[in-house]
């Protein structure tokens, strides 16, 4: 792992308490930019994002006090969580929403991709008394990235940087949750439906 920052860790994102599976397995102090609401988490648990002091992104629209804060972490030498999906509905591989591209391109900072599987089976193993195995894969640190161009080509080109950013994640997950990013044509067709982005007509999310 690096030894310093700035650093953004970069993970799949298939459960709510994927925050957890990062902050468990790495050595510094980190914070996290997400969704201001958590609509796949139970009520009970929506308050730790609060008291953690997350960077809050309202979803469907344009965070800019979210990504400017992001932007002085990372100019300090911090360390920024994110999950470049931008929401855990579901347990296949999507493409990254434009937020984590941006970020990586104007702050100079590298990357460290995790790939965390097993975290939806404990809750319901624990309820038949069971336990469950997490596993999380880190990856080798890539980056930085420097977007140079402007308009249609620059987003094009942070486009591309999130496609890059999602291999790299997809390269330390099992191939059946690969998503869009499967080699199997048939595993990407089936996936398109769960690729869809909830939030970009809600006004509230």
């Amino acid at each position: 792992m690096p030894s310093s920052g700035p650093l953004l860790l970069v993970a799949n994102h298939f459960h709510y308490a994927d925050p957890v599976a990062v902050v468990t397995c790495v050595p510094w102090t980190t914070e996290f930019i997400g969704g201001a609401q958590m609509p796949n988490a139970p009520a009970a648990v929506t308050i730790i994002p609060k008291m953690w002091g997350i960077l809050p992104v309202h979803r469907g629209k344009a965070s800019r006090d979210a990504l400017r804060h992001a932007t002085t972490i990372l100019a300090h030498g911090g360390i920024l969580g994110i999950f470049p999906e931008a929401g855990s509905w579901a347990t296949v591989l999507r493409p990254a929403r434009p937020g984590t591209a941006f970020l990586a391109s104007q702050t100079n900072a590298r990357l460290l991709p995790m790939g965390i599987t097993g975290l939806n089976d404990v809750f319901p193993r624990l309820g038949r008394g069971k336990r469950a195995r997490v596993t999380i894969r880190i990856g080798r640190p890539f980056g930085p990235f420097h977007v140079t161009t402007r308009g249609r080509a620059r987003r094009e080109e942070l486009e591309e940087v999130g496609h890059e950013i999602m291999r790299r994640i997809a390269a330390l997950l099992p191939p059946a949750q690969h998503g869009v990013y499967a080699s199997d044509p048939t595993q990407r067709a089936a996936a398109a439906a769960a690729a869809v982005y909830p939030w970009d007509n809600d006004a509230d999310l």
